[in-house]
């Protein structure tokens, strides 16, 4: 197959508007360690068009959403970017909106949920682009439904699984050997706050996504030398078409995709090892310190919110998912976390 692809000059790419972007500190505030070498990194002044110049950045999840709005970012900032994603016709709008940012696109659309498709897709993407310098694991399902709910779904878990780990693991499998031979390589793994949290109702999410988590631990340790890094993202609650059917979450408070991207760019730019929103910080700390009284404090989120109407299977009355005063102010405290 002869995938679709476009490609443009980057003459005119607004280098400076770029790098004010990414330095503002809403939403990368909000998701960055709290580690003192962040003050060295925003004193150095390293900007997006420095991490992308010369390098390709293949990102998953790239038809809409974070994907399609980070692509977006790094075509401002003169990059070549590989879009994957199931559907080709989302796909080509993504890269006619990084043509015209200024940028290179490829498309590729893949089932990322096929093991031998991702290993074609990867052929293809070396034979005529060259290389994968970053890849940005973007792509991603989420299920909230409660254990209650859950007894005969196992195929919930085994879903999920395929897509937030397995499918990222071949694409890192078949992109390492080149990036460990060239001395260089930037992966980006979005993971949530609900990793941290152990947010209740999102078993099969967050286990998904601690797996991938936990996997890379193991890799970084083998890889640093050779330069590739390895960045887990815990990524707060984004307003995509991922969470439509929680209706509860039109009163969360959550990021926008051009926040979330931010966050994705300054991870490609600063390359740290995690990047984590300091509630998320807060509760892994409590717990590692005391998982008895985190375990009564999510005990007590996990009363305060319900099963949406679409994880009861009620589609119909889905409008009726409502939440307490209580219910709000628990998840204004708890901003992010996927109650």
């Amino acid at each position: 197959m002869n995938p679709a692809k476009t490609a443009i000059g980057l003459i005119g790419k607004p280098v400076g508007a770029v790098s004010h972007a990414l330095n503002r500190p809403s939403a990368a505030g909000r998701n960055r360690p709290l580690y003192p070498l962040n003050l060295l990194d925003a004193i150095r002044g390293d900007g997006l068009d420095d991490a992308v110049s010369g390098k390709v950045t293949l990102i998953t999840g790239a038809s809409s959403g974070i994907g399609a709005v980070t692509a977006e970012r790094i075509g401002a900032a003169g990059g070549e970017v590989v879009l994957v994603a199931r559907g080709r016709d989302k796909l080509e709008e993504t890269a006619a909106a990084v043509e015209d940012a200024g940028g290179v696109a490829y498309v590729y659309p893949c089932d990322l949920t096929d093991q031998d498709a991702i290993e074609a897709m990867v052929d293809e993407v070396e034979a005529d682009v060259g290389r994968v310098d970053i890849l940005v694991n973007n792509a991603g399902k989420s299920i909230r439904r409660s254990l209650e709910l859950s007894y005969d779904r196992m195929h919930d878990y085994q879903r999920t699984m395929q897509l937030n780990y397995f499918a990222p693991v071949r694409l890192m499998l078949s992109l390492l050997p080149g990036m460990r031979e060239r001395g260089f390589g930037t992966i980006v793994n979005v993971s949530s706050i609900g990793v941290l949290a152990r947010a209740p109702r999102f078993g099969a999410y967050i286990a998904s996504k601690a797996a991938l988590d936990t996997l890379c631990d193991a890799w970084q340790a083998e890889t640093h030398s050779e330069d590739v890094r390895f960045c887990t993202v815990h990524m707060s609650l984004v307003r995509t078409p991922m969470i439509e059917a929680t209706t509860i979450y039109d009163r969360f408070p959550v990021l926008t995709p051009d926040q979330a991207a931010e966050v994705l760019c300054e991870a490609i730019v600063r390359r740290p090892r995690r990047v984590s929103p300091p509630f998320g910080q807060i509760a892994a700390f409590a717990d590692a310190m005391s998982p008895g009284i985190m375990d009564r404090v999510r005990n007590q989120g996990f009363q305060l919110f319900a099963d949406s109407a679409a994880a009861r299977g009620e589609i119909e009355a889905k409008d009726q998912d409502e939440v307490s005063l209580p219910g709000r102010v628990f998840a204004e405290i708890t901003r992010g976390v996927h109650w």
